[in-house]
């Protein structure tokens, strides 16, 4: 598995600013440039990772209880790149049909969405590789879907079993050639210089994930019953 990669030339989120929120695929912001979008179970960090990547504290809406995230949220970083917040998928304290809605949102917009060139999945590192982290990592590998692992809150482990951690997810993802892995927490200034390489990979390549491969595939039949 490769290593996040390290190269000097990086995307400036300086200027980046709140576009727009859709409920849907239809009212997302025109399908031009490229798009990353942090996805995750709820409450895994995806709002504060955006914050602390960026410099700005009340860039995206952070909250302690699960399912805040409802809607998919833009953030325009230049004319031709944006980053995307999804709705966390599993455990939060909404009706069923709502829950089903935001997945089923989430499934229209990976499939569709042209501008989409990579994925950040966060991860609780006290808690990697759910049933539905493992369902995305598929759903990656088959798509042809560029992923990049964020193992959150990192400094809730002392570095040893940080390190453990991270080992271990790796030899467990050793087959997933498209995904790279990384220590993150936005609490303890981990991380950011990883994320924001391979963000800076991602756009410089100017890549567009295929998106036939995306169309044949789908993840949302079952996942409302994922905690």
């Amino acid at each position: 598995m490769p290593e996040p990669t390290k190269i000097s030339s990086r995307v400036d989120l300086g200027n980046i600013q709140f576009l727009k929120s859709a409920a849907n695929l239809s009212h997302c912001p025109d399908d031009t440039g490229l798009e990353v979008a942090f996805c995750g179970r709820s409450n895994a960090g995806k709002s504060s990772a955006i914050n602390y990547l960026t410099g700005q504290n009340k860039l995206a809406r952070t909250s302690k209880t699960p399912g805040r995230t409802q809607l998919i949220n833009f953030f325009t970083v230049s004319d031709d790149f944006r980053l995307v917040d999804l709705p966390g998928y599993g455990y939060a304290k909404v009706p069923t049909a709502m829950k089903r809605d935001w997945h089923e949102n989430i499934d229209n917009y990976l499939r569709n969405r042209l501008s989409l060139t990579g994925l950040v999945l966060l991860m609780d590192i006290r808690h990697p590789l759910k049933a539905f982290d493992h369902t995305m990592i598929n759903w990656c590998a088959q798509a042809q879907m560029p992923l990049h692992i964020l193992l959150t809150k990192c400094d809730k482990l002392k570095r040893g079993a940080q390190q453990a951690t991270l080992l271990k997810v790796k030899r467990e993802l050793a087959d997933q050639q498209a995904t790279t892995i990384q220590l993150f927490s936005s609490t303890h200034d981990t991380g950011q210089k990883l994320l924001l390489n391979q963000l800076s990979e991602w756009v410089s390549q100017g890549h567009r994930a295929d998106l036939a491969a995306r169309q044949d595939t789908n993840f949302s039949a079952d996942i409302t019953s994922i905690d």
